[in-house]
């Protein structure tokens, strides 16, 4: 039955690869919690996946988030089997998550980033192909906001240089189009062009757009150690880095400059606008602060008189 599910996730539902993965290693985790028992008509009841919550805190020493993701991936899993007729209800519902600290988005101050397109400009013609890739992987998670799967996906007909657009399939396969500005056309043409020169299907539009040395189409970790090491040379840069901290970059760049949510939405590929709706924290967080060291009041502790 887990596997049913799982392909359901992926040729129904159509979840990424990596989404299939993480259900898939939870769904193994409560059976193994099970001690490999699989008749989940009977494994699956609210004492059990009360017991399951424990022992995740207390034996693999989750997070509250990760405790929570594993919740959430049971009752998904519940309801598909009360589709199929195995449960009559969903045992997860009447289970309280655990409480989560609320953690604001991280993100680079735009000094930061341009810092990093400075030093990494030099001559556009020049520069080895390993070296135009990586500054084009930071480009595109930093100017389009993609999420990490949503590059590793892109192909070369992806990008539509004559409408200046980048035709983007995320999460549940929809598609969507981020505009491009011209400098980062020019850029990934700049990358096509030194790509040509080692492989036949620079060309071709279903070919992957951004490649390994190799000539693969990137993988995760592949990524994840680029973005680690070209804004390593940013000292200003001290928080995390990672792809998905670009991608809050970007939003919280768009928002503070006077995008309506409903246009960040749209271009960061959300399904709701409460998930867009994270980044104004931190625009109150930033006014808080003008607000504390420009008002009067708020310089002397909001005593009145002074």
């Amino acid at each position: 039955m887990r596997n049913k599910y799982i392909t359901y996730l992926r040729d129904v539902r159509r979840y990424s690869a990596r989404t299939c993965e993480i259900y898939a290693e939870v769904l193994a985790s409560y059976v193994e919690f099970c001690e490999g028992d699989e008749d989940f008509s009977h494994t699956l009841s609210v004492n059990a996946v009360r017991a399951y919550e424990v022992w995740l805190f207390d034996k693999r020493k989750l997070s509250a988030a990760t405790v929570s993701q594993h919740l959430s991936v049971l009752s998904g899993f519940c309801r598909f089997l009360m589709k199929q007729g195995v449960l009559e209800s969903n045992p997860v519902h009447l289970v309280r998550r655990p409480r989560q600290e609320k953690r604001l988005p991280l993100f680079y101050k735009d000094k930061s980033m341009q810092e990093y397109f400075e030093s990494t400009k030099g001559d556009p013609e020049f520069g080895t192909i390993e070296q135009k890739l990586s500054r084009l992987i930071i480009s595109l998670l930093a100017s389009c906001g993609l999420r990490r799967s949503e590059l590793i996906g892109l192909n070369i007909g992806s990008v539509d240089f004559s409408r200046q657009v980048l035709r983007v399939r995320g999460k549940g396969d929809k598609m969507r189009e981020i505009p491009l500005i011209p400098s980062l056309c020019k850029e990934i043409s700049l990358y096509l062009n030194a790509l040509s020169s080692l492989t036949d299907d620079a060309q071709d539009p279903d070919a992957p757009l951004l490649r390994t040395p190799k000539g693969a189409r990137l993988y995760p970790v592949f990524v994840d150690r680029v973005v680690k090491k070209e804004l390593a040379a940013v000292p200003d840069i001290t928080v995390r880095r990672s792809p998905h901290v670009l991608r809050h970059t970007l939003a919280t760049e768009l928002l503070q400059d006077g995008a309506d949510l409903n246009s960040i939405k749209e271009l960061l590929g959300h399904s709701s606008l409460a998930a867009t709706q994270v980044y104004t924290h931190n625009s109150v967080e930033r006014l808080k602060k003008v607000y504390t060291n420009a008002h009067p009041r708020a310089k002397n502790g909001g005593k009145n008189g002074d």
